[in-house]
């Protein structure tokens, strides 16, 4: 397609230029001298006069692929397809590319596109036959605009053909595109996995951080200075100290075996343990560990203060 342009504009020079160049063989140089210096020279010339014709062709080309690289990705200097990459020499990979379904797709394509640009090019051909078999009764300037016009509906033609291929080209790949980012089920829960994390993991996680929390809460239980308890459901574990805390706080609390388990590390320290029922129960279910104790128990708390601190034989 861009020869096809190319040569919608600059056909007129290309052809006059190769007039004048074959007019200048068959003129003046079929009855030279040919010598050493001659052929040489006859060479010189006509390689300049012969770059001079391609040279629209091919700065053309080269402006367009420079203009096409930069509306796809813009201006980009970088050394980064040089560097050597040792994966690209893996042979079990490459073999996999080769014969990878992506390949296949990318052969067939390039098949089909040399199939109907060969068709064009030999029904072309083939209507123009009659004009092919006469070329060598023309003059230069009749089989130039015979060419030129083979060359000018061949080129539409192809244009036309790659058009329609690049476009169920583009519907493919977008419907390729699609069906490789349609996530299974399986990858949704993979990809959930991923995000949220694998549940069994994190209850793994929950659990040993419950475990750990509660070998915390025991170790403060020693800290204790009295336990209230239901005397069997439940068991609350209060200290307080004046100079730190403006009311008594929670250090501990469990029910049934961990409320069995804070009376028996508040018995191995020498803990006071008090029954108090209704008090035991509302702290539990009103409190948790580090808080201050409510303030309408303050009152029934500060009483069990100063009745164990009276055991004790210390003030606060």
């Amino acid at each position: 397609m861009r020869l096809f342009f190319v040569l919608l504009i600059f056909g007129g020079y290309m052809r006059d230029h190769t007039v004048r160049l074959f007019t200048d063989v068959y003129i003046n140089r079929l009855s030279m001298d040919v010598t050493k210096d001659n052929v040489m020279q006859l060479f010189g010339e006509y390689g300049i006069q012969i770059l001079l014709l391609l040279a629209p062709l091919f700065i053309s080309i080269f402006v367009i692929a420079l203009i096409s690289n930069y509306l796809q990705v813009g201006f980009m200097l970088t050394g980064e397809p040089l560097k050597m990459k040792f994966e690209k020499l893996d042979p079990i990979k490459g073999f996999k590319n080769i014969f990878s379904m992506r390949s296949l797709v990318e052969f067939l394509k390039s098949v089909i596109k040399l199939t109907i640009i060969g068709y064009l090019v030999y029904s072309t051909l083939w209507a123009a036959r009659e004009g092919l078999s006469s070329l060598s009764t023309m003059g230069p300037d009749a089989i130039f605009h015979f060419v030129a016009d083979i060359t000018m509906s061949l080129g539409f033609k192809i244009a036309i053909g790659l058009i329609i291929l690049a476009v169920l080209d583009y519907m493919y790949q977008r419907y390729d595109y699609e069906k490789n980012i349609r996530m299974s089920k399986q990858d949704i829960k993979d990809e959930y996995k991923k995000m949220e994390g694998d549940p069994l993991i994190k209850g793994k996680i929950r659990e040993r951080q419950r475990r750990m929390a509660l070998q915390r809460m025991m170790q403060e239980v020693p800290n204790a200075d009295v336990i209230i308890t239901n005397p069997t459901h439940f068991a609350v574990a209060i200290k307080y100290d004046g100079s730190m805390m403006e009311a008594p706080q929670i250090i501990a609390k469990g029910q049934d075996f961990m409320a069995l388990r804070i009376k028996e590390i508040a018995k191995e320290h020498g803990i006071i343990t008090m029954e108090n029922k209704p008090l035991a129960r509302a702290l539990y279910q009103r409190s948790e560990i580090g808080d201050s104790i409510p303030g309408d128990l303050f009152q029934a708390v500060a009483e069990v203060l100063a009745y164990v601190y009276k055991l004790k034989g210390k003030a606060k």
